[in-house]
């Protein structure tokens, strides 16, 4: 069920040394050897890309659309297949990496009726003098996706790319390349123009390193940790390169008095351990209402606690391993400062079996701020509920970390929202539900959480420019 692993390079597939392992997490299992884009390759990539960009950018809205449509067509009835990839290499639940193959296709679907609706404007001059605004995409993207979502990540950067006009160079997560791969594979099978989308892996600081400085790339777009967002933005800054950045979070949870407790800590608990806790957008740091703080925590532990954790193909399961084996040092290490700390662990907080990269679902109650977790995103399933005292209190707590992802509450008071609305600092709030983003509206951060908006009828405008038109009828 794994595909065979490949470059895309101006329309072709390239094999080339591959002497990097994919490993299934769930098992240990090497289940494929990854290719590795040489200086050269990188160099007929960023080749291809500028052809097939003089190419993309002159085809008609309506023309890009239905390629894209096409294309998203062929992802939704290859659904399976690309699942069943997934699941091996990344370890998540098949019945979620089924959501992600249409989440996917989602956002193609999506930006491929925003290719139609770039609208400029008209502003109104002097007679003999017409004033024209025109958006007209940006040229050539490197675009880096993550591993913890190998379908959706990739193709929320394709489809603003091609939707736009520009052309593409993908480098996809080494640890979890088969979702990238099977979405080129439906823009091939679709008729997509050759160089428009090229696909490439290899060491992540060697590809970024001679592409983002190339004159042709005009937007770098990447999703990943804020460490590296800040060292892709620096580089692209010597070029005076556009970016795209959406970083980490580290999602506080606002829980009030006046919510149903039992519901709403159910529903944390299983949203938190989705994905095994490696959503950039997960619930993190959760503060509860002290008059309900001791039942939601309870509640909430319970659930966690019933988590079925395994292998991602086996019926039943919820979540996962975590990706990789660097995960399970860093998580434990958050665990044991929080309670040196002072934190209660009710819950978890270790290695779970001595095969695959398992860790148990953990929830730690009382952690003071001065411990790690409170500051750092553990990205993996760990949740922290600490008790306070008002929504002002809670709040502050909300803000007091440098990340604006998203972030969420639980209450149905009009006037708790209203200041919830207004004073959280996050790019997406979330009320009464623990969904952060859809196609269809703007995805993004602030503060160390990154710049730019991905989705919505603002996703496409981080890959176009503004030109203005000054028409005089006469020499003046």
């Amino acid at each position: 069920m794994y595909p065979d692993l490949k470059l895309f390079i101006g329309g072709k597939w390239r094999s080339t040394e591959a002497d990097m392992p994919v490993v299934n997490p769930a098992t240990e299992e090497e289940i494929a050897r990854l290719p590795r884009a040489s200086v050269s390759d990188l160099d007929d990539a960023l080749d291809a890309a500028v052809k097939g960009f003089r190419v993309w950018s002159r085809t008609s809205p309506r023309a890009r659309a239905d390629t894209i449509l096409r294309a998203a067509a062929l992802i939704r009835d290859r659904q399976e297949d690309i699942a069943q990839s997934i699941t091996l290499e990344h370890g998540k639940p098949l019945a979620q990496a089924r959501l992600e193959v249409i989440r996917g296709a989602e956002f193609f679907e999506w930006d491929a009726g925003e290719a139609m609706r770039t609208y400029g404007r008209i502003i109104p001059a002097a007679p003999g003098h017409k004033f024209a605004v025109h958006h007209q995409p940006v040229g050539v993207v490197a675009a880096f996706s993550p591993w913890n979502f190998p379908m959706s990540q990739p193709a929320r950067k394709i489809a603003g790319a091609l939707a736009s006009g520009c052309s593409v160079i993908l480098k996809a997560a080494e640890e979890t390349p088969a979702g990238a791969l099977h979405i080129v594979r439906a823009f091939e099978d679709a008729g997509l123009p050759a160089g428009v989308l090229n696909l490439v892996f290899g060491t992540p600081a060697e590809i970024s390193g001679h592409l983002i400085p190339q004159d042709p790339v005009r937007l770098v777009a990447f999703t990943g940790s804020t460490t590296v967002g800040r060292h892709l933005t620096t580089l692209a800054a010597q070029n005076d390169t556009r970016v795209l950045m959406e970083l980490g979070g580290h999602a506080p949870v606002i829980v009030c008095e006046d919510t149903d407790v039992h519901t709403a800590a159910v529903s944390s608990a299983v949203r938190k351990m989705r994905n095994a806790g490696q959503v950039c957008t997960s619930p993190t740091r959760f503060f509860a209402h002290e008059s309900i703080f001791e039942d939601y925590a309870a509640a909430f532990a319970a659930r966690a606690e019933a988590t079925v954790v395994g292998d991602g193909r086996k019926d039943g399961v919820e979540m996962g391993p975590t990706a990789n084996a660097r995960r399970i040092p860093a998580l434990a290490e958050l665990v044991d400062d929080a309670v040196a700390q002072g934190g209660t662990l009710v819950t978890g907080g270790a290695r779970l079996g001595n095969t695959g990269y398992f860790f148990e679902p953990t929830v730690l109650m009382n952690v003071p701020d001065t411990a790690r977790i409170m500051q750092e995103e553990p990205f993996g399933p760990v949740a922290v509920i600490n008790p306070v005292a008002s929504l002002d209190e809670a709040i502050e707590q909300a803000n007091a970390v440098p990340y604006g992802l998203a972030g969420y509450a639980f209450t149905n008071r009009a006037d708790y929202i209203d200041r919830l609305v207004d004073e959280v600092e996050v790019g997406n709030l979330s009320i009464n539900t623990l969904e952060a983003s859809m196609p269809e509206t703007p995805f993004g951060g602030v503060k160390s959480s990154g710049y730019g908006r991905e989705g919505g009828t603002e996703g496409l405008e981080n890959y176009m420019t503004v030109k203005n038109v000054w028409h005089s009828a006469r020499i003046v």
